[in-house]
């Protein structure tokens, strides 16, 4: 049995009136069944009014809606009993019917409702009920008529106080086990569903990490090695172990570094590059090796990697930051493509490239010679119509020479081989007379060409000057080619912080995002002005990067459709 129904229904439920009632019925009638046998009937009248009102008030437990009355209302239930078993008690011998005890039965019902008031209430109707008929008939006269009148109440009343604080501790306490109860079922669910997703995540993991591992395996014609923060490889995939001859283990167990498989005079290189005079020690060799490494960016280069045999292998390495769960960089991640290929393709490409140029120079030499001499011929002028077609093959002639020139240079580039003489320049030399020879040229195009640079000021840069013309001729010509009639196109210079700034910027046909990484790859050619019949083979922009790469510097370009490109190029300044 749970104290659910003895406590809760009536301060919470509204219901269940009628279960509280029954025993007030059960001692009513076990009163009624044992009264022909004590002989204490002195009021056929009040017993039978009193069970009247106890029939009546059951009656009315039983069919009114007590749940949609407020729960004050159905004390009323107990009262009203309890004013009718004072009745019945009256009618059986009053204050000394043997039947006295039945009238606590409804006073603890009340005592044990809700609120401190239901005690006062209990009480009151107690001593009314069995008080009440024997004051009215005594006149008080005497001390322990007194004393019964007095002690009673104060009796009653702490009985009960003590039921109802009783109670409603009681109620508390359940209210605690029920808000327990909901709690370890709301934590048994949540403890359920935590397992359940746990399951499900260790399976999906599973199923990842058997994935993961089968790219790893398939892997095999990339090496990928990853290491701790100190360079100590722990990880080696079977493209490294085939790319460099060293099993798995070996590798591992050998407490083998990223660096033991570099060349030492590489790394020596590229610290002294970076200007770190520390000596060649591992940390300083890993540092070299992940310098420019940041977060969410490889840096990429071409190294060259020492076989145990001591045999060596072209590679272009990508170095990447291997991130922790605490989103710490926990490592590095060396991935590494076998370049050999590449480098002899390259070698028969750049060979067959400066082959033909050479080949086709000769005879282009030979051509515009002998059209100056035509053009030179005194015996017999030429008639205008002659002299159109001389200067239209002559034009061609030179366009071509300038083509071959342009690929004997970018196989230079490639070879590492082409000169360049460093020397002190003045860039606003360079950018005037870059701007007098395509002042023509734009204005032919209808096409405007203006030069923003303070004249006052001499910027000098250590570094080639025909060759840093060059430059600013491709980009200027460039601009104009690219640039509707009515356009403009602005060449300027500003010098800031020991570096010099030249920007070519137009209002040309513009170039998409996704294209600007590749504009200065060798015979790459934007969309917008293939779309557009621009002329072109795409080597200007290749040859413009060499020649600033050269220079120290950086060669940079924002472009938007429609709007148009700007070409910067950022030199190191020297002082004078």
């Amino acid at each position: 049995m749970t104290l659910d129904p003895l406590f809760g229904r009536v301060s919470e439920g509204r219901s269940g009136v009628l279960l509280y009632q029954l025993p007030t019925l059960a001692v009513l009638v076990l009163a009624l069944g044992t009264l022909p046998l004590s002989g204490v009937l002195s009021s056929t009248t009040m017993v039978v009014t009193g069970t009247l009102v106890v029939v009546a008030v059951s009656v009315a437990a039983l069919v009114l809606p007590w749940k949609t009355y407020d729960d004050r209302w159905v004390v009323l239930v107990p009262v009203v009993s309890l004013v009718g078993l004072g009745l019945v008690r009256y009618g059986t011998g009053g204050v000394g019917s043997p039947y006295s005890a039945m009238l606590f039965v409804p006073f603890v019902w009340i005592a044990l409702a809700a609120g401190r008031h239901n005690a006062l209430v209990a009480a009151v109707a107690l001593v009314a009920t069995s008080q009440g008929p024997g004051l009215l008939l005594t006149d008080l006269r005497s001390t322990s008529d007194l004393v019964r009148v007095l002690f009673s109440p104060l009796v009653y009343g702490l009985v009960a106080l003590v039921i109802n604080e009783i109670a409603r501790r009681l109620r508390l306490q359940l209210a605690d086990a029920r808000a327990t109860v909901a709690q370890r079922d709301s934590l048994l669910v949540d403890a359920v569903r935590a397992s359940a997703e746990a399951r499900s995540s260790e399976t999906r993991a599973t199923a990842v990490s058997r994935q993961l591992s089968g790219l790893w395996d398939a892997v095999t014609e990339q090496a990928i090695i990853g290491t701790d923060l100190t360079g100590r490889i722990d990880s080696w995939n079977p493209g490294a172990c085939k790319m460099l001859g060293v099993a798995q283990h070996e590798a591992l167990e050998a407490g083998l570094v990223i660096t033991d498989v570099h060349v030492a005079e590489e790394l020596r290189e590229r610290v002294a590059a970076v200007g770190d005079s520390t000596p060649l020690d591992a940390q300083a060799a890993l540092t070299a090796l992940v310098r420019d490494v940041g977060p969410g960016s490889a840096d990429v280069r071409e190294w060259t990697y020492v076989r145990p045999d001591d045999s060596r292998l072209p590679v272009q390495v990508a170095a990447t930051q291997r991130i922790g769960d605490d989103d710490a960089v926990v490592g590095y991640l060396f991935v590494a493509t076998d370049m050999t290929k590449a480098r002899e393709f390259e070698r028969l490409k750049d060979e067959f490239v400066g082959m033909i140029s050479h080949e086709l120079r000769t005879p282009l030499s030979s051509i515009l010679g002998y059209l100056e001499l035509l053009r030179d011929e005194e015996d017999g002028p030429l008639t205008a119509e002659q002299t159109q077609y001389l200067d239209v093959a002559e034009r061609n002639a030179q366009r071509l020479l300038r083509l071959v020139g342009d690929l004997l240079f970018t196989a230079q580039v490639e070879a590492g081989r082409f000169p360049i003489v460093h020397q002190s320049t003045e860039l606003e030399s360079v950018l005037r007379a870059a701007a007098q020879t395509f002042e023509p040229v734009a204005a032919a195009a209808s096409v405007r060409l203006r030069v923003v640079m303070d004249e006052s000021l001499s910027t000098v840069v250590r570094g080639d000057a025909t060759r840093l013309g060059q430059a600013v001729d491709n980009l200027l010509s460039n601009a104009v080619k690219f640039s509707p009639a009515g356009g403009q196109v602005t060449l300027s210079l500003v010098a800031h912080d020991e570096r010099a700034t030249i920007t070519v910027r137009d209002t040309g046909i513009g170039i998409p995002d996704t294209e600007l990484d590749q504009l200065t790859t060798r015979f790459f050619r934007a969309s917008t002005a293939t779309s557009a019949s621009v002329p072109g083979i795409g080597l200007g922009l290749a040859i413009t990067k060499a020649i600033v790469v050269a220079h120290r510097g950086r060669l940079d370009v924002t472009s938007e459709v429609g709007i148009g490109t700007a070409f910067t190029v950022d030199l190191p300044t020297v002082v004078e």
